[in-house]
């Protein structure tokens, strides 16, 4: 499984849930920094994030993606749309959330598979 980090690195705590939760080994970790300018276009921004990926197009389509996105929504939504249109379907995202504790620590919440949630809606889209 390749994972594509667009924020914070993560521990190796954070790693092993997120193998215990896949069932899966982590076979390789792209830690992308992503630094929004308010000035630009976000869209040109994703693109050239996604692209310091260094993933070909046959990468994107073949490969077992994980994606823990950036914390910045917009970015977040952006770079999705991005994802979605160069790998075909949307990809899991990891969700994170903070421990309890006197210090600030985030542990693995979950692991969101957004095309099974995409597909789930789609069917209620005809309900009512």
């Amino acid at each position: 499984m390749l994972l594509l980090n667009f924020s914070h690195p993560l521990t190796n705590e954070q790693r092993t849930q997120i193998e215990t939760l896949a069932a899966a080994a982590i076979d390789d970790i792209r830690t992308i920094p992503v630094q929004i300018n308010q000035d630009e276009p976000l869209d040109q921004q994703i693109i050239t994030i996604v692209n310091a990926a260094g993933l070909s197009s046959e990468e994107l389509q073949t490969s077992t993606l994980l994606i823990n996105p950036p914390g910045y929504a917009p970015a977040a939504f952006a770079l999705l749309a991005e994802l979605h249109g160069r790998i075909g379907h949307f990809p899991t995202l990891i969700r994170l959330k903070p421990q309890k504790g006197v210090i600030t620590t985030y542990e693995v919440a979950e692991l969101l598979n957004l095309q099974e949630i995409r597909d789930t809606a789609r069917i209620k889209r005809h309900e009512n």
